[in-house]
């Protein structure tokens, strides 16, 4: 009775942390300055990276370095159909849960960075 009390938790655990893998999402894009990221890595503003929102950072586990979502790629899809690849690299505390924030040079593959956010950014995991 245990093992299957055991079983059952760790199925149910395992469903609360997994995410939508390739569901389209949509929200906001800003860019940021990278540095050290939540992943652990050291990126600079012309690496192609990314930091998605807290919530759906860690709906994928609870770890911050070693999290699952780290070192995944997205493709973002601004309105006017320039798209981006890009490394999920770090989280964004301020971010609604699809915004987006992408290194400068991501950024400027969508658009000039004196939009400063744009809105529909279409994206998704690959």
């Amino acid at each position: 009775m245990l093992f299957i009390i055991i079983v059952a938790f760790a199925f149910f655990a395992t469903l609360a942390y997994s995410a939508p893998v390739v569901q389209p999402h949509s929200g906001d894009a800003t860019f940021f300055r990278p540095a050290v990221g939540a992943c652990g890595d050291t990126n600079t503003v012309a690496d192609l990276v990314v930091a998605v929102s807290f919530d759906f950072f860690h709906s994928f586990g609870p770890q911050t370095n070693g999290n699952p979502i780290c070192d995944r790629k997205i493709q973002a899809t601004a309105p006017g159909g320039k798209t981006v690849t890009v490394t999920i690299k770090d989280k964004c505390a301020a971010c609604a849960q699809f915004d987006i924030d992408l290194s400068p040079a991501a950024f400027d593959q969508l658009a000039d960075r004196s939009v400063g956010r744009l809105h529909r950014v279409k994206w998704h995991l690959l």
